[in-house]
């Protein structure tokens, strides 16, 4: 008759991690949760509203909102390859051949429409980004901000 039979490493695991698992269920957690309510979901009603409003112009509360998305967007997006200041020095620039934004021939010569058309549909290794109208402008205001004084 043959038997199979669990190896002994395999159950020695298998025994281990169920200790593990137990233990780790006995502490609390590291962090103080809250209870969740259905009024948790309002503010997130709220700043969609407002992010509505803004996209039309209506509130200035927003605006500052828009210009925070711009900033996440230029960190995330954006400086991977064009560095924090649009130096080109970001972790990727070098590998993509990043332009320096701040050049003046280079500010000079490329128009508000050019940049935000390449931002919009890519060039050469840049990708497209698919982007909001106002993060779009912002990111343009934010490029020409770099300008060399």
């Amino acid at each position: 008759m043959i038997s199979r039979q669990i190896p002994r490493c395999t159950l020695l695991f298998a025994v281990v991690g169920m200790a593990a698992l137990s233990s780790a269920c006995d502490r609390p957690p590291s962090v103080e949760l809250k209870e969740w309510s259905p009024a948790d979901h309002e503010g997130e009603k709220k700043a969609g509203e407002n992010a509505k409003q803004g996209a039309r112009g209506e509130s200035s509360e927003t605006g500052r909102g828009a210009a925070s998305l711009v900033d996440i967007t230029w960190r995330n997006q954006c400086a991977s390859c064009h560095g924090p200041q649009g130096k080109g020095d970001g972790p990727q620039g070098p590998m993509f051949k990043a332009p320096d934004l701040g050049r003046a021939d280079w500010q000079a010569r490329v128009k508000d429409d050019e940049i935000a058309a390449t931002i919009q549909n890519g060039k050469g290794r840049m990708p497209k980004f698919d982007l909001p109208d106002e993060i779009v402008r912002g990111l343009v205001t934010r490029v020409r901000s770099f300008r060399e004084q």
